[in-house]
């Protein structure tokens, strides 16, 4: 998810421990790739590879200077995100989340925030994407150890984002087809600072 240039340089907030270094940044895997677009693969196996691959993730999500990414968007069919995003109050809040379950708030607490959203693997383009104002993530951590996450704001879009790719969701799936049209109208202009293998 990109940042919309939001300012990470207070400390953070890591409930479940910080998040792995280390990494290579890879190149961005796009919308249209039929691994962005499916289920991915539930996380079994809790080692030194799942750790290796997300200290990749961490570094491509900073080096795309965005505040979330899944393992989809570096072209690897795991059920798996990484963040580092501030939440309304502007503390950041980091933290790695394997098998992924939303809980969303219903009835009169659940408030939409339709502000602009923009995800890595569609690059220059944001649109208003209305989702619930307040999010709680559930899963695993890197050691198969429940984790447990949640926020308002930003990071409320960011969980929900992050989630939905494990499930083969992109944003622009959950938009109007003229805001669509608008996202890609805004994507095409912005392609030459957006190389195939960027943000390598």
């Amino acid at each position: 998810m990109f940042s919309g240039n939001e300012e990470l340089e207070s400390p953070a907030v890591a409930p479940h421990g910080p998040l792995p270094g280390g990494g290579r940044v890879r190149p961005m895997t796009r919308w249209g790739t039929p691994i962005m677009h499916r289920p991915q693969q539930p996380v079994t196996v809790f080692d030194d590879s799942l750790r290796k691959l997300a200290a990749d993730m961490v570094a491509t999500m900073y080096a795309a200077e965005g505040v979330g990414l899944a393992a989809c968007q570096i072209g690897e069919d795991v059920a798996m995100f990484v963040f580092d995003c501030p939440d309304e109050s502007d503390q950041r809040v980091v933290g790695v989340v394997c098998n992924p379950t939303l809980v969303l708030p219903e009835g009169r607490e659940r408030r939409l925030d339709d502000s602009l959203e923009g995800c890595l693997s569609y690059p220059g383009a944001f649109v208003a994407c209305a989702r619930p104002d307040f999010a709680v993530v559930e899963g695993q951590g890197l050691d198969g150890e429940p984790v447990r996450f949640e926020g308002d704001g930003l990071l409320a879009k960011c969980l929900q984002h992050e989630t939905d790719h494990t499930r083969g969701t992109v944003f622009g799936d959950r938009v109007s087809a003229k805001a669509m049209k608008k996202l890609r109208k805004q994507h095409d202009a912005a392609a030459e600072e957006y190389p195939p293998d960027w943000p390598t």
